[in-house]
């Protein structure tokens, strides 16, 4: 296998676990948990986020470096358009992540700690928002890479 198709592979995988994960969230996690009580539901949240985000911080770090690689193979600087469109947004949205890792996230997590719901689900109503903003933006990416093979 050569690096770029093993820089394309690494890319697709990673962005599979984090838009794939936030759909996971959004439309089967959300419903299922919402017949929960507080208790029972912001705890669970806290559980799977904080193992989900591990696992996006290592996409990003992959999405980074398989994309600079291919986009360096696309001619750098002189790509294509949507190159640097899905460039452009994939940095959006990793910033989107920052605030919902190291500013809501901890809010739920002190929210669980001193067992006060309903500043915890204010947190994870916060995080749900910004979650459907990537998401959004992340099908807009794979559109973007889709055009690319036309």
């Amino acid at each position: 296998m050569n690096v770029y198709a093993l820089s394309l592979f690494l890319h697709l995988v990673s962005v599979a676990v984090w838009i794939g994960g936030m759909f996971f969230a959004l439309a089967c996690l959300r419903p299922a948990s919402s017949e929960l009580s507080p208790q029972q539901r912001l705890p669970l949240w806290e559980a799977a986020l904080s193992r989900f985000f591990t696992w996006v911080g290592v996409a990003i770090v992959l999405i980074l470096l398989s994309g600079g690689h291919m986009m360096l193979g696309m001619g750098g600087m002189h790509a294509r358009w949507p190159v640097h469109a899905m460039a452009g947004i994939g940095v959006v949205m990793m910033l989107v992540f920052g605030h919902i890792r190291f500013a809501l996230f901890p809010r739920l997590q002190r929210a669980v700690q001193a067992q006060s719901w309903p500043d915890g689900a204010a947190a994870v109503n916060g995080i749900r928002r910004l979650v459907i903003l990537n998401l959004v933006l992340g099908v807009v990416v794979i559109g973007l890479a889709a055009s690319l093979r036309g």
